[in-house]
């Protein structure tokens, strides 16, 4: 269960990771495709995406530590913060954008969560 709970965490990072592309880098362009926007609308979303982007590297950043660090009272609370903050973000999303971002975020951290929570 370790095993499939650092996999999970890792695909969840990735994720996060292209979610930050998305929102900063890419806005414009992919960005601006994936959310459905004209370029007049992206262009005028950009700065609140980009800060949105900002946030998401936040979560990165916490799961990359969580999985990377060698003391496991460290890792652990890195990994328990970032999925919490993930699945929280997820949950305020689904109320505010779209509901099908409780699927897409807070379902496969809530279930990351547990099966690491299981395994430790």
């Amino acid at each position: 269960m370790a095993i499939a709970a650092q996999v999970l965490i890792g695909l969840i990072l990735l994720a996060h990771v292209y979610f930050v592309l998305l929102e900063t880098v890419l806005f414009k362009t992919r960005g601006r495709r994936v959310f459905g926007l004209t370029a007049e609308k992206a262009e005028i979303m950009a700065p609140a995406m980009s800060n949105q982007g900002c946030y998401n590297g936040f979560l990165v950043a916490a799961l990359a530590v969580g999985l990377l660090h060698p003391q496991p009272e460290v890792a652990r609370a890195f990994v328990v913060y970032g999925l919490a903050c993930i699945m929280v973000a997820g949950v305020w999303g689904a109320l505010t954008v779209k509901k099908t971002i409780l699927f897409i975020q807070t379902v496969p951290a809530a279930i990351a969560l547990a099966l690491y929570l299981l395994s430790h």
